[in-house]
């Protein structure tokens, strides 16, 4: 699959998966909430360690850069969710800043990023790095990412 085709299908499952959370009811957001962490983790350790190399250019630098500080963001308020009870007072305003961080990290990459990279890159590399992609993902999402989140807030990950 093209890589940017897979990270907008995922960005649609990811919106829609935290609206049922957020929709849902306290009691039953636990199972929920896990399968939204470790699908967005997931999302966000692939374009850190495979998209975002593979397409960092003179030209996209600077989107990338700013997309790696939106994703500390990102693992930061969701670090704080999985330590979190899910009738924690704060759980509930905290899923409202995550889905916005999220909703606004998306649309930055399907309006500056991913033109960008239609241009640079072939259909063909697309359809590689979306293979790399789906690979790591899936080796990802049988190890539970979302555990992972808490060691990596304190900084943004590098643009190799």
């Amino acid at each position: 699959m093209n890589a940017i085709e897979m990270l907008v299908a995922q960005h649609r499952r990811m919106e829609k998966m935290l609206k049922e959370l957020l929709d849902a009811e306290p009691a039953s957001r636990r199972p929920i909430f896990a399968r939204a962490a470790d699908e967005l983790m997931s999302h966000v350790l692939v374009e850190e360690e495979i998209f975002y190399p593979a397409v960092k250019a003179e030209r996209t630098e600077d989107i990338l850069l700013e997309s790696l500080e939106e994703h500390l963001s990102l693992k930061r308020v969701l670090s704080d969710l999985v330590d979190m009870s899910a009738d924690d007072e704060h759980f509930e305003p905290k899923l409202h800043v995550l889905e916005e961080q999220t909703r606004h990290h998306h649309k930055e990459e399907e309006e500056h990023l991913f033109p960008k990279v239609r241009k640079l890159l072939s259909p063909e590399r697309l359809e590689r790095i979306g293979e790399q992609m789906a690979k790591k993902q899936q080796d990802l999402l049988q190890k539970e990412p979302r555990h992972e989140v808490t060691n990596q807030t304190d900084a943004a990950a590098d643009l190799p």
